[in-house]
C-alpha cells in the first residue's frame, strides 16, 4: 500500500492490491455489524463480540485463547446458535484457523439460510482463503434483490474490490448506504476502495465521515491515518493512529502505520 505514498497507485496497484483487499475483508464484513449494539458480557452478546475480536486480539494471546475456549464451548453446546457462530468463527479467524471458521460458515448458511450476518461472514471468510468467486456467489445467492440487505451489499462490494471491479464495488457500498445511511463500516469499506484506486483524497473525505459520529472503531481510525500519511502527512497521521488509545495499542497503531507507508 506505500506504492501510494507517491501516488501511483495505477502503476503500482498489483503491489499492494491484496495487502488493501485483506483489510477491506479483514476489517469490515464482521465489523458491519456493531455499530448499532450496545456493550454486553460474553453470555449475551451479540455480533459486536465478533466485531472486538477482529479489530482488538492477536493470535496466541491470552485474552484469545480464552475467548476462543468460550465461544467453541457454547458451540459445542449449540452449533446453529447464530452468535456463536458468527463469534466462535471470527475468533477462529484471528487465530489462522481460516480453514476451520469457513467449515463452521458453511453449516450455518445451509441451516439457516435466511441469516444474512451468516451470509456475509462466510463470503468474508471464502475471500479471505483465496475462494473469491465462490465467495461471490455465496453472497449473490444470499441477495435479495427485492429486498436487499445492506450487509450483503457490503459483503459483495469488498469482494468486488478484491476482483479488481472497483467501479462496481463503489456502485455496491453506495447501494448499501442508501439502505443504511452513514453506516460507519460500509463507509470505511468505499474509503479503502477509493484507496485502492489511488483518489487518497476522496478516500480521506469518505474514512473522515465514517468516524464523524464517534462510531468509527480503531480500525477506522487506522485507516483514516494511513490516508493521510499517503498524502504526505504524516505527523497528522501519528497524531491520529495515537489518539484515544491507551499507549500499548496506540504503539501497534503506529506500527501497522509505518509498515503500510514503508513497504515500498
Amino acid at each position: 500500500m506505500s506504492d501510494m505514498w507517491h501516488n501511483c497507485a495505477h502503476i503500482m496497484r498489483p503491489v499492494y492490491k491484496l495487502k488493501l483487499g485483506a483489510m477491506l475483508i479483514g476489517g469490515a464484513l464482521v465489523l458491519a455489524s456493531c455499530a448499532s449494539t450496545s456493550n454486553q458480557s460474553p453470555a449475551n452478546s451479540s455480533e459486536r463480540t465478533a466485531a472486538k475480536i477482529t479489530t482488538n486480539m492477536r493470535a496466541g494471546s491470552e485474552e484469545l485463547n480464552s475467548t476462543l475456549a468460550f465461544w467453541g464451548e457454547a458451540y459445542r453446546k449449540d452449533p446453529k446458535q447464530a452468535t456463536t457462530v458468527l463469534n466462535y468463527s471470527a475468533a477462529l479467524r484471528v487465530n489462522g484457523q481460516g480453514a476451520q471458521a469457513e467449515t463452521i460458515l458453511r453449516r450455518a448458511v445451509i441451516s439457516d439460510q435466511k441469516n444474512s450476518m451468516i451470509a456475509a461472514a462466510y463470503g468474508k471468510v471464502l475471500a479471505e482463503n483465496g475462494k473469491l468467486n465462490e465467495a461471490m456467489a455465496a453472497i449473490d445467492a444470499a441477495l435479495d434483490p427485492g429486498n436487499p440487505d445492506w450487509k450483503l451489499l457490503s459483503a459483495k462490494g469488498a469482494v468486488l474490490d478484491q476482483l479488481g471491479h472497483g467501479d462496481a464495488a463503489r456502485a455496491s457500498y453506495q447501494q448499501a448506504l442508501k439502505i443504511s445511511p452513514n453506516e460507519p463500516t460500509v463507509l470505511n469499506n468505499l474509503g479503502l476502495s477509493y484507496l485502492l484506486s489511488g483518489d487518497v483524497k476522496k478516500a480521506e473525505s469518505v474514512l473522515r465521515k465514517a468516524i464523524e459520529d464517534g462510531i468509527g472503531n480503531t480500525r477506522i481510525r487506522q485507516n483514516l491515518a494511513l490516508a493521510m500519511g499517503l498524502q504526505g502527512r504524516y505527523d497528522d497521521a501519528i497524531a491520529l493512529a495515537r489518539a484515544e488509545l491507551d499507549p500499548a495499542q496506540a504503539e501497534r497503531n503506529i506500527a501497522y502505520l509505518q509498515s503500510m507507508l514503508g513497504q515500498g
